[in-house]
């Protein structure tokens, strides 16, 4: 299911860097560098509460992820009050995000690789170049090699849910009219369309009821006082927002990038807030760097707080940003 979930992030992420907010160099810089900060300073916490002991350092991933669902989620409580380069800004930084997160899964937490099963995966990877390249717009040629992928990168050691990521970008953008002249949606658009309800109230919840329930019993402050609950809240509330508000800043004053002119200062750190909403993500890497149930229980908590903690400081930051702007606003005139 988790295959599936990165297989719609894939979509999103090509349509987004062919034809979407990250299309041109211009649109991409400002959230690259905010995700970029989000991706460093919380790594570096972790690491720092936890650098000399070799057994726990290897969770440095679970504070780097950003949960796509919930950050979007938080901010559309404001509705309207939010502009809408603010809602693009976080999408297009959750997406590099996610981008950085796949990356760090197949590398740092990929052990035991078969040659022979990655090669097939490979064989199966071209096959559906082929296909795009050919015109090929029926969906279920790819969904036959997406199995096919999917089984061969489970047996080859890395995660298998970059399978769902790799065969998403072999899927078209494009779409050729028919017999009749008429242009059908473009197979990727269309798979959007079809998975994104799925995903968002079957899969996902799912996942985050299987995996956020923790035993509560012999629980205590000591328990969060260790260094991997202390790393993951600390990096997600604290290294989240430190890092992409303070990112942007930099980048901003030194002239690398522009802040869109309906988007204040307030509201950017109250999307970087926003950021440290870890959760599903997070935990996901959780459960690829810790088999010990003890930690994992430790990891489920320190996500959980600091994904909280995080979600209901934004959306006050952004609910008082927000009231203000329209406090000074004109009032309306009567007709």
């Amino acid at each position: 299911l988790m295959a599936v979930f990165f297989f719609l992030i894939g979509l999103e992420i090509k349509r987004e860097f062919l034809e979407g907010e990250l299309s041109s160099r211009e649109q991409a810089t400002l959230p690259l560098i905010a995700a970029l900060g989000g991706l460093i300073v919380p790594g570096l916490i972790y690491v720092y509460f936890n650098h000399s002991n070799a057994e726990t350092l290897g969770g440095w991933g679970i504070p780097v992820a950003t949960d796509i669902a919930f950050a979007l989620g938080v901010l559309s409580l404001l509705g309207k009050r939010i502009p809408r380069s603010l809602k693009v800004l976080l999408l297009s930084l959750a997406i590099i995000d996610d981008i950085c997160a796949i990356l760090i899964i197949a590398i740092f937490y990929t052990d035991g690789l078969s040659v022979m099963a990655l090669a097939a995966s490979s064989v199966g990877l071209i096959g559906a170049i082929i296909l795009n390249r050919m015109g090929v717009m029926r969906m279920a040629p790819y969904i036959l090699i997406g199995v096919f992928m999917w089984v061969c990168v489970l047996k080859s050691g890395v995660h298998a849910t970059l399978a769902g990521v790799l065969i998403a970008f072999t899927i078209p953008l494009t779409s050729k009219p028919d017999a009749n002249g008429k242009t059908k949606p473009a197979p990727l658009k269309k798979l959007e369309h079809i998975l994104h309800p799925w995903v968002a109230y079957f899969i996902m919840p799912i996942f985050a009821f299987a995996n956020a329930g923790v035993h509560l019993g012999g629980v205590s402050w000591e328990t969060l006082s260790g260094s991997v609950p202390l790393g993951i809240i600390t990096g997600l509330f604290v290294g989240k927002q430190l890092g992409v508000f303070c990112f942007v800043a930099a980048a901003v004053l030194l002239g690398i990038c522009k802040l869109p002119k309906d988007i204040n200062w307030a509201q950017l750190y109250g999307l970087a807030l926003l950021c440290g909403i870890g959760f599903t993500m997070s935990l996901f890497i959780g459960t690829l760097a810790f088999t010990d149930p003890e930690i994992g229980t430790q990891v489920r908590i320190a996500v959980l707080i600091a994904s909280c903690l995080s979600a209901i400081s934004g959306y006050l930051i952004l609910l008082k940003s927000t009231s203000k702007k329209r406090k000074n606003s004109p009032p309306a005139k009567a007709s």
